[in-house]
């Protein structure tokens, strides 16, 4: 009988792979914090109604300010002073200056040719010589009847004088005898006649000064007329000369140089450069907030100016009302008519508020909703907005200061409730 190897077997122990081993553990480990991690992203998306992509928000922080409401435009210059120039008479034009020539207040920038009103003039200076000569010729013939008056008064008065010498040697004759009474009773009327004489020539002397007097008057005032005339005429053919009626620059020709025109024809216009403003098309939702007074501040290559809105129209064009701006102390040097300049008008200021960075969310939210982002949440509050500008949203209820808010559009969220931030 054969016996069999059981006595020579040995037991061998496996051999362990400890490296193997490390890899397993190390993957339950690892699988196992994954887990850990993926239960809170998980339990948020379950506990949300929609995600979105933080890349794609803009995320703004409530804060406590000074909101001032404003509105930038872009605006034009233009001539407050851009008065237009006529002629006040029919003739050729002779211009004295071209487009855009700088003018001071009383230059002569054209002359109009006037044949007519130049022999006009003329003619009424002619006459007001030969008036001038009438009054010198009526003081010449009132002096003489003056002198002839004077004459036959005297003549009168020595008559009467001679007549009252008669009658007193007739009475002295008479009381002694030598002459008869009768002579006597002829001294006296002769005296009484050259009495009457006297008392007629200082009544026709008076009257012939006064009927002097008057015609010389007359002949003064158709003097006086014709001056007047003769000034009123000196004054059209002045007015020939187109003058400038400010400081500033000459703007459009409307007429060609030795041009006929009619009376009352335009010529130019001349702008004043002292008196420059901006014309600013200002949206229709700042319409009613406008008014006159209101301070602006307007953007230049050289700076910042101040200024202040001095016109709004009260009619709205193509959704727009035209607004004008006038310029404070300082205005940048170097100005163009029809120049564009950036304009901000201040509307208001509110001291003191909520605040927050404008955004989308406004008009996506019409100004009633809000998402406020806590950690990778973002939950949909109601909210109340105020005053807005540029840059800014008044807060008056729903958010408090530090509270962070999606600002950019949230139509995406599709008005969830809750909403996970990836």
């Amino acid at each position: 009988m054969i016996r069999d190897t059981s006595a020579q077997d040995r037991r061998i122990a496996p051999k362990v792979d400890r490296k193997k081993w490390a890899i397993w553990i190390g993957a339950a480990i690892a699988g196992v914090l994954v887990v850990l991690i993926c239960i809170p992203t998980v339990a948020r998306l379950m506990s949300s109604d929609s995600s979105a992509s933080t890349a794609r928000l803009r995320i703004a922080e409530v804060k406590r300010g000074t909101l001032t409401r404003d509105v930038s435009v872009q605006g034009k210059i233009v001539a407050a002073v851009s008065p237009t120039l006529y002629a006040r008479s029919p003739g050729f034009v002779d211009l004295a200056i071209h487009a855009g020539d700088k003018v001071k207040k009383d230059d002569v920038l054209a002359i109009v040719d006037s044949p007519e009103l130049n022999n006009k003039l003329k003619q009424e200076q002619a006459t007001l010589d030969s008036l001038t000569l009438d009054v010198e010729r009526a003081h010449i013939d009132h002096r003489k009847l003056q002198l002839t008056s004077k004459k036959t008064l005297d003549q009168a008065r020595i008559d009467r004088q001679t007549a009252a010498r008669e009658v007193e040697r007739t009475s002295k004759a008479f009381t002694a005898g030598a002459l008869p009474e009768l002579d006597v009773l002829r001294a006296k009327d002769a005296l009484a006649k050259a009495d009457i004489t006297v008392t007629n020539a200082e009544q026709d002397g008076a009257l012939e000064r006064d009927s002097l007097a008057f015609e010389l008057k007359t002949k003064r005032l158709a003097l006086d007329r014709q001056k007047l005339l003769v000034e009123d005429v000196t004054r059209q053919v002045d007015e020939l000369k187109v003058r400038s009626p400010v400081d500033g620059q000459v703007g459009q020709l409307i007429v060609q140089q030795r041009a006929n025109v009619a009376a009352n024809a335009p010529l130019m216009t001349v702008i004043d450069l002292s008196a420059l403003e901006i014309e600013v098309q200002i949206p229709e939702v700042f319409a009613h907030d406008l008014s006159i007074g209101m301070p602006a501040e307007v953007q230049d290559g050289s700076g910042k100016y101040t200024g202040a809105v001095s016109a709004v129209s009260p009619e709205v064009v193509n959704g727009q009302v035209t607004g004008r701006v006038r310029f404070g102390d300082n205005k940048p040097a170097g100005l163009r008519q029809n120049q564009q300049l950036t304009t901000r008008i201040l509307i208001d200021e509110h001291p003191n508020v909520l605040m927050v960075e404008r955004g989308s969310f406004v008009d996506s939210g019409a100004g009633r909703v809000a998402y406020i982002v806590r950690g990778d949440i973002a939950e949909r509050t109601a909210i109340q907005v105020g005053a807005t500008s540029l840059n800014a949203v008044e807060i008056l209820s729903g958010l408090k200061e530090g509270d962070r808010i999606v600002i950019s559009g949230t139509d995406d969220f599709k008005g969830a409730q809750r909403v996970a931030l990836n």
